[in-house]
């Protein structure tokens, strides 16, 4: 260490000595000219060089910890291993297991949560308990280890869900908002997680309605949707009976589309053809 503070010492003086000198010079020749400038930059090269042999930071061989590196969310979870948890059960009683859509890193990740047990109950009335506990779980604020990873949830009160109306395929359900009038990451959250807990149709689509008269949709939850989810959420053609009166005709549902008017779009009193 002493050897190194003197060889540092010496290089400060060497530089000190050297500025002296091209001042002296640059006196020498006047200020003025092309020479002289060349001679006043020279100088604060070694005035710079001076201080930063001074002061500067020093290499050493020895680790320097510097805190840990910044990193994104994690975005997982750790002790959600379905195989080897316990059965789920809530306050209601036995409970089933499902994957709830949350927001993390501006994409869809799925969480592993539990809800009642719709079993013992008629097929229609199943789907919407269901439907019911699932949009509870999306209404519900995250828990304190979700938050730490990063996982929030778009979906606000308020906000319900009920079975479909008289008229209505059985497979419909009805939200106490227009579907179309929710914040698309919200729309996106609602979609995905009632694709993949036993709500969604026969052909995969979760056909969604609101309070109005405007026809019922059949919403999908493509990979690119999860990775997207504020893009606009896509649909099929509407189901049959999106309107509110009963018998609606009824063909097999289309090619995916953008929701356009001839798909179920918002004019009052349209009537959808599945």
């Amino acid at each position: 260490m002493r050897d190194r503070a003197v060889r540092e010492r010496a290089v400060r003086e060497r530089a000190v000595r050297g500025v002296r000198g091209a001042v002296a010079r640059l006196r020498g020749r006047g200020a003025g000219g092309r020479g002289a400038r060349k001679g006043w930059a020279l100088a604060g090269l070694l005035v710079l060089g001076a201080v930063t042999a001074g002061c500067g930071i020093r290499t050493t061989s020895v680790p320097v910890d510097a805190g840990a590196a910044p990193s994104r969310l994690p975005c997982t979870l750790s002790g959600q291993d379905a195989s080897e948890a316990p059965a789920p059960t809530t306050s209601a009683g036995p409970a089933v297991p499902v994957r709830v859509y949350l927001v993390c890193a501006s994409a869809l990740e799925a969480v592993e949560r539990a809800v009642p047990s719709p079993s013992g109950r008629p097929a229609g009335e199943a789907r919407s308990a269901t439907a019911r506990a699932l949009l509870n779980q999306l209404l519900a604020r995250p828990s304190e280890q979700e938050r730490e990873a990063g996982f929030a949830s778009h979906v606000e009160p308020p906000l319900a869900v009920s079975a479909g109306r008289p008229g209505d395929p059985a497979e419909v359900l009805r939200l106490s908002r227009q579907p179309e009038d929710l914040p698309a990451t919200a729309l996106s959250q609602l979609v995905c997680t009632y694709a993949e807990n036993g709500v969604a149709a026969g052909d995969g689509t979760v056909v969604l309605g609101g309070p109005g008269d405007y026809p019922v949709r059949r919403y999908v939850c493509p990979a690119g949707q999860k990775e997207r989810p504020e893009s606009p959420v896509p649909t099929r053609s509407p189901a049959a009976g999106g309107g509110t009166g009963p018998g609606a005709p009824g063909s097999p549902p289309g090619p995916a589309d953008s929701g356009s008017p001839e798909a179920g779009g918002k004019e009052p009193g349209a009537t959808g053809t599945p």
